[in-house]
């Protein structure tokens, strides 16, 4: 199958090309995928795409007037697709479900850790001769409490290594989790998981229903310096009303992998330009917030899983029209 990948890195490049073994033909391109670049998908009969590039309704009609019909997704997520308007054009979207949860929980962890001690504060003093620890008390997460949003792959294995570090975890789930039930994990609602969490971390997919899920609202009823971590979607928090919770102190402190504008940011070297992202650059100025760059799945095992997966999903649509890996309007 011939297929135009957007959003290419060297990395994308590397485990892709590995994976394929000369299966299909892979035209790697830089661009995200958006309306102004979908003319370059034109005659390829599939696309592989990830997480900030734009599959909505006017880039779906003209990807279907080229002939592509399917949507490769090397990401798990498909905020940024629109199903209904794909199966309008009869286009399948396929999705890689699991690659690694382990990396993205390990790194949910480690900006937990970073934050709780100021690593990342300590780091830079050190590399400057300053020694003085002013400023970096820290806490232990020994018998805190920690809360979860969301409990699918990746929350069971955070809610396993917080249990590690014996603390209470709290979580809140449509679906309940076994695994996370046998852990002691207790299902809880919204209000009472905010109020009572030391920490949060956030682990559910981006839908219109939980968008803005940590408002204005949500800071308000959390303990005074609770902690926040988001790994999963950057639209999951209003990124406005945290900056007015830190400027207040309500929240001590501020992890993220993810920010709901990072489309024209991340997986880029800005270092030589000006960022005009106002919002993003006040983040950046708080000496408790930890920012890193949706790296969180970025692990070897992770990316020659995602690459093996992409490659089937391309294969098995190729032989057979389908793929067990479609994602489906709910």
């Amino acid at each position: 199958m011939k297929v135009a990948v957007f959003s290419t890195k060297r990395y994308d490049r590397e485990f892709l090309s590995a994976a394929n073994g000369g299966a299909h033909e892979l035209h790697f391109l830089d661009p995200h995928l958006d309306a102004q670049t979908v003319p370059l998908a034109g005659g390829f009969g599939a696309v592989c795409v990830f997480v900030n590039d734009r599959v909505d309704a006017p880039v779906l009609e003209k990807l279907a007037a080229g002939g592509t019909r399917l949507v490769a997704l090397r990401c798990a997520g498909f905020n940024n697709v629109d199903l209904a308007a794909a199966a309008r054009h009869g286009m399948a979207v396929a999705r890689v479900p699991a690659y690694s949860p382990h990396a993205v929980a390990e790194h949910t962890i480690g900006l937990i850790l970073a934050l709780s001690r100021h690593l990342h504060r300590a780091y830079s003093r050190v590399r400057e001769g300053n020694f003085a620890l002013d400023g970096l008390l820290g806490f232990d997460l020994h018998g805190r409490t920690a809360g979860l949003i969301g409990t699918g792959k990746i929350g069971a294995v955070v809610a396993k290594l917080l249990r590690g570090f014996d603390c209470e975890v709290l979580a809140m789930d449509p679906f309940e989790n076994d695994e996370c039930l046998a852990l002691g994990v207790r299902y809880v609602g919204l209000g009472e998981l905010l109020a009572r969490s030391d920490v949060i971390s956030l682990h559910c997919p981006l839908t219109p229903e939980n968008h803005h899920i940590i408002d204005a609202a949500a800071l308000a009823r959390m303990k005074d310096g609770a902690m926040l971590i988001n790994t999963s979607r950057g639209a999951l928090v209003d990124t406005v009303a945290v900056i007015a919770a830190l400027k207040s102190g309500k929240l001590g402190y501020l992890g993220l992998d993810v920010y709901e504008e990072e489309g024209d940011i991340f997986f880029e070297d800005l270092s030589s330009e000006i960022i005009r992202d106002d919002v993003f650059m006040r983040l950046i100025t708080f000496p408790n917030v930890l920012i890193t760059g949706h790296q969180a799945f970025f692990t070897r095992n992770a990316m020659e899983r995602i690459a093996a997966t992409t490659i089937a999903n391309l294969s098995q649509f190729e032989a057979t029209g389908r793929c067990d890996n479609q994602a489906v309007l709910k």
